[in-house]
């Protein structure tokens, strides 16, 4: 070992890699253990036996029970995740507002629905929309949810908006500003398409996030995956395998709403250095920050191009 090695990491001794075998070994010795009394209480309550597994052959445990669940799971999250977005880049480009009331009252907003766990925003909601009588009762469930998700990750979203605008640098906002561009067009047509792309993985996992809390509004009464694998196993007897179902079945959702999301990326990146450089300045040009900004749509003064006919 090189002396350098040796100064950022002290070398175990003989006794010291005894020592580590051993407590290895007695892990592996509990974690043994620990699954085999599992196994022996579930094979105690018969959880274990192959007729535990046939109620999912059969189509009507999956017509009355999984996919309706699948289907709320499906529908809540994406209208949640819809207006999370909406939602958050809203009051993310609100909390860069030159106005103080605006950036006061957003960030007051994004704060507060921080703040709050998702389950007590859904059951706060729901009482609000069953005492004011604001949705159908076959909607309140759906309702408070979709309130929930959408109040809770929006307020996520925002921060990651403004964090992805905040990381860009100024050079280019005061270059479209010189050119005489107003600050909507700065941050619609130069700000934002960057800051997607730099967003998206993070606005990703926050999408999965909305799609496994989405499972919260078993807890007032709303038909999703989770509450249809509970009454499942409670209709059969079944709680493990159909508790296993379940977990497969999420699984399998987060994972395409993932890769959904990874292809929108790549091909939004694919997209950004697709994009012409800027045309190098003719001899005798001036070189300055100015001549390297191209916005499409825009000629050299900031104003929109007109079409010619």
């Amino acid at each position: 070992m090189s002396a350098r090695a040796t100064v950022l990491y002290d070398a175990p001794g003989p006794r010291a890699r005894a020592t580590y075998h051993a407590i290895s070994a007695l892990a592996v010795v509990l974690l043994v253990a620990a699954g085999y009394f599992v196994y022996r209480a579930l094979d105690d309550k018969g959880q274990l036996t192959a007729d535990k597994w046939e109620p999912f052959l059969e189509s009507t445990s999956w017509t009355t029970y999984l996919l309706p669940g699948i289907r709320g799971t499906l529908i809540a999250a994406a209208l949640s995740i819809v207006l999370a977005l909406i939602l958050g880049f809203v009051l993310g480009i609100g909390r860069l507002s030159d106005h103080r009331p605006v950036r006061m009252v957003s960030g007051f907003i994004v704060e507060l629905f921080r703040a709050v766990p998702v389950l007590i925003l859904m059951i706060f909601m729901y009482q609000v929309f069953a005492e004011y009588k604001v949705f159908k009762s076959s909607y309140l469930a759906l309702a408070a949810v979709v309130t929930g998700l959408t109040l809770y990750n929006g307020s996520v979203i925002a921060e990651l908006v403004r964090a992805g605008i905040r990381s860009l640098p100024r050079g280019q906002s005061e270059a479209a500003a010189a050119l005489g561009m107003r600050k909507n067009q700065v941050m619609r047509l130069i700000l934002l398409p960057q800051a997607v792309t730099v967003m998206l993985p993070a606005i990703i996992s926050q999408m999965v996030v909305a799609l496994k809390d989405s499972a919260l509004g078993y807890l007032i009464g709303y038909v999703e995956v989770v509450r249809s694998g509970q009454q499942l196993g409670a209709f059969y007897g079944n709680y493990l395998p159909s508790l296993l179902v379940v977990a497969a079945i999420m699984i399998v959702l987060n994972s395409s709403l993932t890769v959904l999301a990874t292809r929108v990326e790549r091909r939004l990146r694919k997209g950004t250095k697709r994009r012409p450089p800027a045309a190098a300045p003719e001899d005798g040009a001036p070189d300055n920050v100015l001549s390297g900004l191209t916005v499409p749509g825009l000629d050299i003064t900031g104003n929109e191009k007109k079409s010619v006919t």
